[in-house]
C-alpha cells in the first residue's frame, strides 16, 4: 500500500514538472516613453529562455521587419501618442500573441505666445459660440445648447446676424466649417452631423460618426474635413463619404493634450481651443506635436471690463482666420466682444 502511494505521488510530481516545462511565459521588454524621431528597441523575452521558432512584430496592427527576437522601431513616421506593439510568437506546435504599448512624446517643448489686440467688435452675448469661420467678408457662427443651437451669418463690424437657421431642438450644436460651398455642422453627443447649402442655409443631408464618440470642433485642409471629439485625438474625414479615415494624437513633450474643441487651419497648422483653459494650441497635422501654446486668459478680463455678468462656464471658444488680410479673430461663449488679435512669440 505504501509503495502504491509513493508511486502515485512520484507520478504526480513528474507530470507536474513536465507540464510546467511546457508552459511558455513571454514578455515584451522596452521603454515606456520615448521622444519623437528616436528609436525604441523591443525584445521578446521568454521567462526561462525556452526555445522558440520565430517571431513576427507588429506596430498598431501593421507588420514591421525584424531579425530574431528584437526589433528597432523608428518613431518618426508614427507621430506622437500611444502605440501598440505586438509579437506573434511561433514555438513548438503552438503560437501566441503578446501585446504591449509605448508612448511617443514631442521631441521639444512648444513655443509660448502672448497676444496684442488689433481691433474689438461687438458680439452677441446670447450666443453660446461653438464654431466660427471667416468667409467672403462675413463670419459664420454656430451656437450650442439644446433648443438654442443656431447657424448664423454675421457682420463683423456690427455683430449683426444677417441670416440664421435653427437646429432641431433635440440636438446640441457644435463646431462647423465651410468647404466647397457647403456648411458642415456637428452635433455633440448624437453622433451625427449635417450639411447645409452655403447660400440658402437649407439642410441637404446628414452623416454619422463612425469612430469618434462625440463632435466638438471642425475645420478642413482643402482635401479633408478635420474634426475634434473632446479627447486628445483629431480625426480626418473624407469630404465625400464623411467617414473618419484616420486620426492623430496631440501631445507636448510631456503629456497628451485633451479637451480639444473649436478648430481652425491656419498656414498649414491646426489651431485648437482647449476647453476651459482660455488657450489655443498650435498643432502639426502630420505628427500631432503641439508646436505652440497661446495664453489668452487675460482676454476674458478685457471682455469683462464692459460685460460684468458672465456665466462661470463661458470661456474662450471660437477661432476664425481671414487668410487674404491675415486677420485672426477669437471670441468666447456668451462673450460680448469679438477680438482681432495677433500672436506674439514670447522670448
Amino acid at each position: 500500500m505504501k509503495n502504491s502511494t509513493l508511486f502515485v505521488a512520484f507520478l504526480a510530481c513528474f507530470l507536474l514538472i513536465t507540464s510546467c516545462s511546457d508552459v511558455y511565459k513571454f514578455s515584451l521588454n522596452h521603454k515606456k516613453q520615448v521622444a519623437l524621431n528616436s528609436n525604441i528597441d523591443v525584445t521578446l523575452k521568454e521567462q526561462e529562455d525556452k526555445p522558440i521558432n520565430s517571431v513576427q512584430f507588429f506596430v498598431n496592427g501593421k507588420e514591421i521587419s525584424s531579425e530574431g527576437n528584437t526589433v528597432s522601431i523608428n518613431t518618426t513616421d508614427l507621430g506622437v501618442g500611444k502605440h501598440q506593439i505586438s509579437a506573434l510568437v511561433f514555438y513548438p506546435e503552438k503560437t501566441k500573441k503578446e501585446n504591449s504599448f509605448f508612448e511617443v512624446l514631442a521631441d521639444k517643448a512648444p513655443v509660448v505666445y502672448g497676444y496684442n489686440i488689433v481691433n474689438e467688435y461687438p458680439h452677441d452675448k446670447t450666443a453660446y459660440t461653438q464654431g466660427l469661420e471667416y468667409h467672403d467678408g462675413f463670419l459664420y457662427e454656430t451656437t450650442g445648447r439644446r433648443g438654442q443651437s443656431t447657424l448664423r451669418k454675421v457682420e463683423i463690424k456690427t455683430g449683426k446676424v444677417v441670416q440664421s437657421v435653427d437646429l432641431d431642438k433635440k440636438y446640441f450644436g457644435e463646431g462647423m466649417t465651410i468647404f466647397n460651398n457647403k456648411i458642415y455642422w456637428l452635433t455633440w453627443q448624437a453622433k451625427k452631423g449635417f450639411v447645409y447649402n452655403l447660400e440658402t442655409f437649407k439642410q441637404e443631408k446628414e452623416f454619422t460618426y463612425n469612430n469618434s464618440a462625440e463632435g466638438w470642433g471642425l475645420t478642413h485642409n482643402g482635401k479633408e474635413l478635420i474634426k475634434s471629439d473632446g479627447t486628445s485625438k483629431i480625426w480626418f474625414l473624407d469630404p465625400e463619404t464623411l467617414k473618419e479615415q484616420k486620426s492623430i494624437q496631440v501631445y507636448t513633450n510631456k503629456y497628451a493634450v485633451d479637451n480639444l474643441n473649436e478648430l481652425e487651419l491656419i498656414n498649414g497648422k491646426i489651431y485648437a481651443n482647449k476647453y476651459q483653459q482660455n488657450a489655443i494650441v498650435i498643432i502639426d497635422p502630420k505628427t500631432g506635436v503641439v508646436e505652440g501654446i497661446a495664453n489668452l486668459k487675460s482676454l476674458k478680463t478685457e471682455m469683462e471690463k464692459t460685460q460684468k455678468l458672465v456665466p462661470q462656464d463661458e470661456v474662450l471658444n471660437g477661432i476664425a482666420f481671414d487668410e487674404e488680410n491675415n486677420r485672426l479673430f477669437v471670441t468666447g461663449k456668451h462673450w460680448g466682444k469679438l477680438f482681432e488679435i495677433e500672436l506674439i512669440k514670447k522670448q
